[in-house]
């Protein structure tokens, strides 16, 4: 049976802030030396993923976020200085942010005109507040990275003590280089111009989930905070009981190996293969070689993002030529460009298993897809900023192992 071999070093159970003596006494900002749990998976019917979310008003926590020492504590706003708002790009992940937190997202007003002009007012005073804006950058990224601009310039003007950009979803971040393999020069480098922007409308610090490269948090001139989604993928893995003897990570190209390794290393430190991709041009990509053994076994492919599927679902055709018994997909980004969505539900996956970090229209459904929600990961690393504490000892290896 899959097993664990060291995940991320801390409970995932609601936080709370309040200023009673008891309370703070049973708050541990910086625990460690326990495994990731999620006590509920979430749970999916006829090819429609259920995401739980705290309904409108109410107080009550979801289960999955409760435990019996503070399932019964609410925490007012008013006893921190810690505000989070959320833009309309993923407003559910937002409100499962702050449920987990047990706070209330902030009050905000945004709106279109008529040109598409946005429009963005704080209806609540951030003075001298620690501001956390929820916004990815996923389709339509342009108008929700500018969306992230006007809300932090927003609050850099209303006098925000600090003001962090919480982007579950770095749009821009596959623009980080030059990449002569295929093209011939002349390219922007879209990944550094977003983070200058980012940074010069008043951002302070960054806060990302799975960048395409790490290599991307050398662009911002702030402090980013890189949180890597796989303990939640890890966590549900383990909890299909694969047996370990057949199971083996695979890499859909030669750039994802480091990552591909790290997941290995701590599912049953699994065996490794790589597919060996050539690719064309831009969402174009053509599979030639397999590299490692898979026959008899159960794969498990691991990628940073899902765009097109171009790449993923030509390597599990070939990995199902190469003898794999079942393949399954794991991604943080679910990006889901056409035809992403033919592809992944013609059969070549047993499960394809995403985060909410983008939003998933319900369009998009199919049977074979799983939802996870990275919104404890998220609410803990800014639990961690805000109380200043360390955010890596979260993922102890998941930097070590590459």
């Amino acid at each position: 049976m899959v097993s664990l071999v060291q995940t991320s070093s801390f409970p995932l159970i609601p936080r709370f802030r309040s200023s009673h003596p008891v309370l703070e006494e049973a708050r541990v900002p910086c625990r460690s030396g326990v495994r990731c749990h999620v006590v509920e998976p979430l749970k999916f019917e006829n090819g429609k993923p259920c995401i739980p979310v705290l309904p409108a008003g109410e107080r009550s926590l979801p289960s999955f976020l409760t435990t019996p020492q503070l399932g019964n504590i609410v925490s007012s706003k008013n006893d921190t200085r810690l505000r989070i708002f959320s833009g309309t790009a993923n407003p559910s992940l937002s409100q499962e942010i702050a449920c987990y937190m047990g706070l209330e997202l902030g009050k905000i007003n945004i709106k279109r005109f008529a040109d598409g002009e946005i429009y963005v007012q704080l209806q609540e005073s951030v003075r001298g507040c620690d501001v956390y804006l929820v916004q990815p950058t996923c389709p339509p990224a342009n108008e929700n990275l500018m969306e992230l601009l006007i809300m932090i310039d927003a609050c850099r003007r209303a006098s925000a003590k600090n003001i962090t950009a919480v982007i579950p979803y770095f749009g821009y971040a596959r623009a980080d280089r030059k990449v002569q393999l295929f093209t011939q020069g002349r390219e922007s480098i879209a990944a550094k111009l977003v983070a200058n922007l980012i940074t010069e409308a008043g951002a302070n610090r960054v806060l990302a989930c799975d960048l395409h490269s790490g290599q991307s948090m050398g662009y911002f001139d702030i402090p980013v905070d890189h949180v890597y989604g796989q303990p939640v993928v890890l966590d549900y893995l383990a909890s299909k009981r694969i047996c370990s003897d057949d199971l083996v990570v695979v890499s859909p190209d030669v750039g994802g190996v480091a990552r591909a390794r790290a997941f290995a290393k701590k599912l049953s430190d699994a065996p490794l293969a790589i597919v060996d991709k050539r690719r064309h041009g831009h969402n174009v990509a053509e599979v030639m070689n397999l590299i490692g053994d898979v026959k008899g076994k159960v794969a498990v492919m691991v990628d940073d993002m899902i765009d097109t599927a171009g790449t993923i679902s030509k390597g599990a055709a070939l990995l199902h030529q190469e003898g794999a018994r079942e393949v399954y997909a794991c991604t943080t980004h679910a990006v889901f460009s056409p035809p992403a969505i033919e592809r992944l539900s013609s059969g070549l996956f047993q499960e394809v298993i995403i985060t909410n970090t983008i939003p998933v229209l319900e369009k998009n459904y199919f049977p074979q897809l799983t939802i996870l929600s990275v919104a404890n990961l998220l609410g803990e690393t800014i639990w961690r900023v805000h109380d200043d504490c360390s955010v890596s000892i979260i993922f102890p290896l998941a930097t070590k192992s590459k």
